[in-house]
Protein backbone atom coordinates (compact mmCIF):
# COMPACT_ATOMS: atom_id res chain seq x y z
CA UNK A 1 0.00 0.00 0.00
CA UNK A 2 1.41 3.13 -0.98
CA UNK A 3 1.82 6.17 1.80
CA UNK A 4 0.41 9.51 0.84
CA UNK A 5 0.53 12.86 2.25
CA UNK A 6 -2.13 13.95 4.46
CA UNK A 7 -3.05 16.68 1.44
CA UNK A 8 -5.73 18.34 3.38
CA UNK A 9 -3.86 19.20 6.30
CA UNK A 10 -1.06 20.48 4.28
CA UNK A 11 -3.49 22.65 2.24
CA UNK A 12 -4.94 24.58 5.46
CA UNK A 13 -1.38 24.94 7.35
CA UNK A 14 -0.58 28.49 6.41
CA UNK A 15 2.41 29.21 5.33
CA UNK A 16 5.07 31.57 6.82
CA UNK A 17 6.69 34.31 6.06
CA UNK A 18 9.81 34.67 8.42
CA UNK A 19 13.10 35.63 7.55
CA UNK A 20 14.63 35.21 3.73
CA UNK A 21 12.47 32.69 1.56
CA UNK A 22 12.45 31.01 -1.32
CA UNK A 23 10.56 29.47 -3.85
CA UNK A 24 9.13 25.95 -3.72
CA UNK A 25 11.11 23.40 -5.77
CA UNK A 26 7.62 22.49 -7.12
CA UNK A 27 6.43 25.82 -8.24
CA UNK A 28 7.20 29.20 -9.48
CA UNK A 29 8.09 32.03 -6.99
CA UNK A 30 5.25 33.87 -6.17
CA UNK A 31 4.71 37.64 -5.27
CA UNK A 32 4.75 36.96 -1.26
CA UNK A 33 8.33 35.14 -1.85
CA UNK A 34 9.28 38.54 -3.38
CA UNK A 35 8.38 40.38 -1.14
CA UNK A 36 9.86 38.04 1.89
CA UNK A 37 13.30 38.22 0.36
CA UNK A 38 13.07 41.78 0.19
CA UNK A 39 12.24 42.11 4.20
CA UNK A 40 8.67 43.57 3.36
CA UNK A 41 4.95 43.10 3.21
CA UNK A 42 3.52 41.42 0.13
CA UNK A 43 1.57 44.39 -0.82
CA UNK A 44 4.42 46.22 -0.83
CA UNK A 45 5.98 44.66 -3.21
CA UNK A 46 3.22 44.46 -5.56
CA UNK A 47 3.08 48.43 -5.52
CA UNK A 48 6.92 48.40 -5.84
CA UNK A 49 6.87 46.32 -8.68
CA UNK A 50 4.20 48.39 -10.58
CA UNK A 51 6.28 51.31 -9.92
CA UNK A 52 3.72 52.85 -7.50
CA UNK A 53 5.60 56.76 -6.20
CA UNK A 54 4.47 56.23 -2.45
CA UNK A 55 6.88 53.30 -2.54
CA UNK A 56 10.28 54.80 -1.29
CA UNK A 57 13.77 54.56 -3.87
CA UNK A 58 15.76 51.96 -1.96
CA UNK A 59 12.85 50.20 -0.93
CA UNK A 60 11.90 49.41 -4.61
CA UNK A 61 15.65 48.80 -5.76
CA UNK A 62 15.42 45.50 -3.03
CA UNK A 63 11.94 44.33 -4.30
CA UNK A 64 13.60 44.64 -7.83
CA UNK A 65 16.60 42.61 -6.76
CA UNK A 66 14.12 40.31 -4.88
CA UNK A 67 12.29 39.41 -7.95
CA UNK A 68 15.49 38.94 -10.28
CA UNK A 69 17.01 36.98 -7.80
CA UNK A 70 14.13 34.56 -7.91
CA UNK A 71 13.07 34.80 -11.36
CA UNK A 72 9.97 36.03 -10.56
CA UNK A 73 7.38 37.03 -13.18
CA UNK A 74 3.98 38.48 -12.53
CA UNK A 75 1.02 36.61 -13.88
CA UNK A 76 -0.69 39.91 -15.87
CA UNK A 77 -3.60 37.64 -16.80
CA UNK A 78 -4.43 36.56 -13.36
CA UNK A 79 -3.92 40.31 -12.04
CA UNK A 80 -6.05 41.73 -15.27
CA UNK A 81 -9.07 39.25 -14.40
CA UNK A 82 -8.75 40.66 -10.78
CA UNK A 83 -8.73 44.41 -11.45
CA UNK A 84 -10.89 44.31 -15.02
CA UNK A 85 -8.22 45.91 -17.06
CA UNK A 86 -6.82 45.16 -20.34
CA UNK A 87 -5.62 41.74 -20.81
CA UNK A 88 -3.05 43.43 -23.48
CA UNK A 89 -4.60 39.78 -25.79
CA UNK A 90 -6.31 39.80 -28.87
CA UNK A 91 -8.29 36.88 -30.34
CA UNK A 92 -7.93 35.36 -33.70
CA UNK A 93 -10.16 32.79 -34.83
CA UNK A 94 -9.68 31.26 -38.25
CA UNK A 95 -11.17 27.87 -39.61
CA UNK A 96 -8.32 26.24 -41.12
CA UNK A 97 -4.49 26.63 -40.09
CA UNK A 98 -3.64 24.64 -42.81
CA UNK A 99 -5.09 26.63 -45.35
CA UNK A 100 -1.76 29.38 -46.11
CA UNK A 101 -4.45 32.03 -45.96
CA UNK A 102 -5.06 31.77 -42.56
CA UNK A 103 -1.28 31.55 -41.84
CA UNK A 104 -0.53 34.44 -43.91
CA UNK A 105 -3.25 36.23 -41.84
CA UNK A 106 -2.52 35.48 -38.45
CA UNK A 107 1.13 36.72 -39.51
CA UNK A 108 -0.13 40.34 -40.59
CA UNK A 109 -2.54 40.44 -37.04
CA UNK A 110 0.70 39.71 -34.75
CA UNK A 111 3.01 41.86 -36.88
CA UNK A 112 0.30 44.68 -36.35
CA UNK A 113 -0.15 44.09 -32.81
CA UNK A 114 3.11 43.52 -31.85
CA UNK A 115 3.95 47.04 -32.25
CA UNK A 116 1.51 47.78 -29.54
CA UNK A 117 2.61 45.10 -27.13
CA UNK A 118 -0.47 43.14 -27.53
CA UNK A 119 -0.41 39.44 -27.95
CA UNK A 120 -2.50 37.34 -30.30
CA UNK A 121 -4.60 33.79 -29.07
CA UNK A 122 -4.72 31.72 -32.10
CA UNK A 123 -7.90 29.57 -32.35
CA UNK A 124 -8.24 26.90 -34.89
CA UNK A 125 -12.19 26.22 -35.38
CA UNK A 126 -12.16 23.40 -38.89
CA UNK A 127 -15.35 25.14 -39.83
CA UNK A 128 -17.04 24.01 -37.48
CA UNK A 129 -20.20 26.92 -36.59
CA UNK A 130 -20.52 24.94 -33.20
CA UNK A 131 -16.59 25.16 -32.31
CA UNK A 132 -16.74 28.84 -33.50
CA UNK A 133 -18.94 30.00 -30.87
CA UNK A 134 -17.40 28.19 -27.98
CA UNK A 135 -13.85 29.55 -29.10
CA UNK A 136 -15.32 33.23 -28.41
CA UNK A 137 -16.99 32.44 -25.94
CA UNK A 138 -13.74 30.93 -24.05
CA UNK A 139 -12.04 33.86 -25.20
CA UNK A 140 -14.60 36.68 -24.04
CA UNK A 141 -14.20 34.97 -20.75
CA UNK A 142 -10.67 34.83 -20.81
CA UNK A 143 -11.23 39.02 -20.93
CA UNK A 144 -9.51 39.58 -24.45
CA UNK A 145 -9.32 43.46 -25.36
CA UNK A 146 -11.14 42.06 -28.94
CA UNK A 147 -11.63 39.76 -31.25
CA UNK A 148 -11.00 38.89 -35.15
CA UNK A 149 -12.84 36.60 -36.37
CA UNK A 150 -13.09 34.43 -40.12
CA UNK A 151 -16.62 33.22 -39.36
CA UNK A 152 -18.01 30.06 -40.41
CA UNK A 153 -21.67 29.95 -41.75
CA UNK A 154 -24.59 32.36 -42.10
CA UNK A 155 -25.34 32.85 -38.39
CA UNK A 156 -23.30 35.59 -36.98
CA UNK A 157 -25.53 36.76 -34.06
CA UNK A 158 -22.91 34.96 -31.61
CA UNK A 159 -20.41 37.06 -32.42
CA UNK A 160 -22.37 40.44 -32.11
CA UNK A 161 -20.52 42.71 -29.74
CA UNK A 162 -23.70 43.31 -27.71
CA UNK A 163 -23.74 39.81 -26.46
CA UNK A 164 -20.34 39.67 -25.94
CA UNK A 165 -19.78 41.81 -22.56
CA UNK A 166 -19.19 44.59 -25.43
CA UNK A 167 -16.09 43.34 -26.42
CA UNK A 168 -14.98 44.94 -30.01
CA UNK A 169 -14.86 42.68 -32.96
CA UNK A 170 -13.78 42.32 -36.36
CA UNK A 171 -14.58 40.31 -38.88
CA UNK A 172 -11.92 39.21 -42.07
CA UNK A 173 -12.81 37.83 -45.28
CA UNK A 174 -16.56 38.17 -44.72
CA UNK A 175 -18.82 40.90 -44.39
CA UNK A 176 -20.81 41.54 -41.62
CA UNK A 177 -24.44 40.19 -41.62
CA UNK A 178 -27.24 41.56 -39.51
CA UNK A 179 -24.50 43.18 -36.44
CA UNK A 180 -22.63 45.50 -36.44
CA UNK A 181 -19.06 45.39 -36.56
CA UNK A 182 -15.88 46.37 -38.81
CA UNK A 183 -14.78 43.70 -41.26
CA UNK A 184 -11.86 43.57 -44.12
CA UNK A 185 -12.55 42.27 -47.22
CA UNK A 186 -10.65 41.11 -50.27
CA UNK A 187 -11.85 42.56 -53.97
CA UNK A 188 -13.19 38.88 -54.95
CA UNK A 189 -15.27 40.19 -57.51
CA UNK A 190 -13.21 42.80 -58.66
CA UNK A 191 -10.40 40.14 -59.00
CA UNK A 192 -12.59 37.68 -60.42
CA UNK A 193 -14.05 40.18 -63.22
CA UNK A 194 -10.44 41.17 -64.07
CA UNK A 195 -8.72 38.05 -64.54
CA UNK A 196 -11.95 37.07 -66.57
CA UNK A 197 -11.81 39.90 -69.11
CA UNK A 198 -8.30 39.26 -69.90
CA UNK A 199 -8.86 35.62 -71.07
CA UNK A 200 -11.56 37.48 -73.27
CA UNK A 201 -9.24 40.15 -74.35
CA UNK A 202 -7.21 37.17 -75.43
CA UNK A 203 -10.46 35.58 -77.85
CA UNK A 204 -11.55 33.19 -75.45
CA UNK A 205 -15.50 32.60 -75.22
CA UNK A 206 -15.80 29.24 -73.93
CA UNK A 207 -14.32 29.45 -70.50
CA UNK A 208 -15.49 27.23 -67.76
CA UNK A 209 -15.52 28.15 -64.16
CA UNK A 210 -14.51 26.29 -61.04
CA UNK A 211 -14.52 26.26 -57.64
CA UNK A 212 -15.97 25.14 -53.92
CA UNK A 213 -19.26 24.98 -52.86
CA UNK A 214 -20.50 28.51 -52.37
CA UNK A 215 -19.98 30.67 -49.76
CA UNK A 216 -19.83 34.35 -50.09
CA UNK A 217 -16.45 35.06 -51.27
CA UNK A 218 -16.79 32.31 -54.00
CA UNK A 219 -20.42 33.78 -54.75
CA UNK A 220 -18.55 36.99 -55.72
CA UNK A 221 -15.93 35.44 -57.71
CA UNK A 222 -18.70 33.90 -60.12
CA UNK A 223 -20.67 37.36 -59.85
CA UNK A 224 -17.21 38.98 -60.91
CA UNK A 225 -17.14 36.17 -64.04
CA UNK A 226 -20.53 36.28 -65.30
CA UNK A 227 -20.59 40.38 -65.22
CA UNK A 228 -16.86 40.06 -67.35
CA UNK A 229 -18.89 37.64 -70.18
CA UNK A 230 -22.15 39.56 -69.71
CA UNK A 231 -19.72 42.59 -70.64
CA UNK A 232 -18.49 41.28 -73.62
CA UNK A 233 -21.84 39.89 -74.64
CA UNK A 234 -20.91 36.16 -74.12
CA UNK A 235 -23.85 33.72 -72.98
CA UNK A 236 -22.36 31.25 -70.48
CA UNK A 237 -22.70 27.56 -70.95
CA UNK A 238 -23.95 26.30 -67.56
CA UNK A 239 -22.38 23.05 -68.62
CA UNK A 240 -19.02 24.89 -67.84
CA UNK A 241 -20.21 26.32 -64.64
CA UNK A 242 -19.02 23.90 -61.88
CA UNK A 243 -18.46 24.71 -58.00
CA UNK A 244 -18.48 21.67 -55.75
CA UNK A 245 -15.19 20.92 -55.78
CA UNK A 246 -13.36 21.42 -52.38
CA UNK A 247 -9.77 19.27 -53.13
CA UNK A 248 -7.66 19.24 -55.86
CA UNK A 249 -8.59 15.41 -57.12
CA UNK A 250 -12.71 16.39 -57.46
CA UNK A 251 -11.11 19.26 -59.44
CA UNK A 252 -9.44 17.52 -61.16
CA UNK A 253 -11.74 14.85 -62.12
CA UNK A 254 -14.64 17.62 -63.11
CA UNK A 255 -12.00 19.51 -65.13
CA UNK A 256 -11.25 16.29 -67.44
CA UNK A 257 -14.83 15.85 -67.66
CA UNK A 258 -15.23 19.20 -69.11
CA UNK A 259 -12.39 18.93 -71.23
CA UNK A 260 -14.28 15.89 -72.65
CA UNK A 261 -17.15 17.39 -73.67
CA UNK A 262 -18.01 17.77 -77.53
CA UNK A 263 -17.07 21.67 -77.60
CA UNK A 264 -14.36 21.79 -74.69
CA UNK A 265 -13.55 25.15 -73.31
CA UNK A 266 -10.77 26.63 -74.64
CA UNK A 267 -9.90 28.85 -71.15
CA UNK A 268 -10.83 28.26 -67.23
CA UNK A 269 -11.08 30.65 -64.21
CA UNK A 270 -10.48 28.84 -61.06
CA UNK A 271 -12.30 30.12 -57.73
CA UNK A 272 -9.34 29.45 -55.06
CA UNK A 273 -5.89 27.21 -55.42
CA UNK A 274 -7.24 23.78 -54.90
CA UNK A 275 -9.27 24.06 -58.17
CA UNK A 276 -6.74 25.73 -59.62
CA UNK A 277 -4.21 23.18 -58.65
CA UNK A 278 -6.63 20.28 -59.75
CA UNK A 279 -7.09 21.90 -63.80
CA UNK A 280 -3.68 22.24 -63.98
CA UNK A 281 -3.89 18.37 -63.17
CA UNK A 282 -6.42 17.56 -66.04
CA UNK A 283 -4.64 19.98 -68.60
CA UNK A 284 -1.62 18.58 -68.40
CA UNK A 285 -2.86 14.45 -68.08
CA UNK A 286 -4.96 15.10 -71.45
CA UNK A 287 -2.10 16.88 -73.24
CA UNK A 288 -4.65 20.28 -73.39
CA UNK A 289 -3.56 23.51 -74.54
CA UNK A 290 -6.29 25.29 -72.28
CA UNK A 291 -5.44 28.25 -70.51
CA UNK A 292 -5.41 28.31 -66.66
CA UNK A 293 -6.32 31.49 -64.92
CA UNK A 294 -7.24 30.98 -60.60
CA UNK A 295 -7.85 32.65 -57.80
CA UNK A 296 -5.10 32.99 -55.46
CA UNK A 297 -1.30 32.89 -55.35
CA UNK A 298 0.35 29.57 -54.40
CA UNK A 299 3.74 29.03 -53.51
CA UNK A 300 6.02 27.20 -56.98
CA UNK A 301 3.19 28.42 -59.00
CA UNK A 302 5.64 28.97 -62.00
CA UNK A 303 7.03 25.55 -61.47
CA UNK A 304 4.02 23.61 -62.94
CA UNK A 305 4.93 23.68 -66.39
CA UNK A 306 2.13 25.69 -67.90
CA UNK A 307 1.27 29.02 -68.61
CA UNK A 308 -0.88 30.57 -65.12
CA UNK A 309 -3.06 33.76 -64.74
CA UNK A 310 -2.78 34.32 -60.90
CA UNK A 311 -5.57 36.74 -59.02
CA UNK A 312 -3.30 37.91 -56.33
CA UNK A 313 -3.02 39.88 -53.28
CA UNK A 314 -1.23 40.49 -49.81
CA UNK A 315 -3.29 38.92 -46.65
CA UNK A 316 -0.71 39.78 -44.47
CA UNK A 317 -2.28 43.44 -45.07
CA UNK A 318 -5.63 42.01 -44.55
CA UNK A 319 -4.04 41.10 -41.12
CA UNK A 320 -2.84 44.36 -40.32
CA UNK A 321 -5.82 46.17 -41.18
CA UNK A 322 -8.03 43.89 -39.25
CA UNK A 323 -5.45 44.78 -36.09
CA UNK A 324 -6.20 48.05 -36.91
CA UNK A 325 -9.82 48.50 -37.13
CA UNK A 326 -9.75 46.59 -33.98
CA UNK A 327 -7.78 48.41 -31.46
CA UNK A 328 -9.18 51.36 -32.73
CA UNK A 329 -12.27 50.10 -31.36
CA UNK A 330 -10.31 48.54 -28.21
CA UNK A 331 -8.77 52.56 -27.63
CA UNK A 332 -12.57 53.71 -27.93
CA UNK A 333 -13.94 51.33 -25.36
CA UNK A 334 -10.54 52.18 -23.16
CA UNK A 335 -11.93 56.19 -23.45
CA UNK A 336 -15.21 55.39 -22.64
CA UNK A 337 -16.03 57.38 -25.45
CA UNK A 338 -19.69 57.58 -26.21
CA UNK A 339 -19.99 58.41 -29.66
CA UNK A 340 -18.35 55.67 -31.98
CA UNK A 341 -17.35 56.09 -35.19
CA UNK A 342 -19.37 54.95 -37.99
CA UNK A 343 -18.69 51.70 -39.17
CA UNK A 344 -16.03 50.63 -41.71
CA UNK A 345 -15.64 48.05 -44.15
CA UNK A 346 -12.00 48.10 -45.49
CA UNK A 347 -11.39 46.41 -49.18
CA UNK A 348 -7.89 45.06 -49.95
CA UNK A 349 -6.91 45.20 -53.50
CA UNK A 350 -5.58 42.22 -55.95
CA UNK A 351 -3.55 42.12 -58.91
CA UNK A 352 -3.48 39.84 -61.67
CA UNK A 353 -0.45 37.86 -62.12
CA UNK A 354 1.10 35.96 -65.22
CA UNK A 355 3.29 32.88 -64.68
CA UNK A 356 5.48 31.66 -67.55
CA UNK A 357 7.13 27.93 -67.32
CA UNK A 358 10.47 28.12 -66.77
CA UNK A 359 12.75 27.21 -69.90
CA UNK A 360 13.83 23.76 -70.11
CA UNK A 361 17.93 23.42 -69.50
CA UNK A 362 19.57 22.13 -72.52
CA UNK A 363 21.33 18.23 -71.73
Amino acid sequence: MTNEPNVGTEARRPRQDRGTASPSDSSAPTLRDVGARAGVSTMTASRALRGDASVAPDTRQRVLAAASDLKYRRNELARNLRTGGASGMVGLVVPNLANPFYSELALGVETALAQRGTKVVLSNTGGDARREREVVEDLVARRMDGIIVVPTGGDQSHLDPARLQDTPVVLAALPAHEIAVDCVLLDDFGGASEATASLIADGHRRIAFLGPPAVWTISERLRGFRSALNKAGIQPDERLIRWQQRDVASAARVAEQVLTLPDPPTAFFCANSRNTLGVCRAVQRLGSDAIVCGFDDFELADMLGISLRLVTYRTEVMGERAASLLMDRVDEVRAGAGERKPLRQSTIPTALTRYTPLARRAT
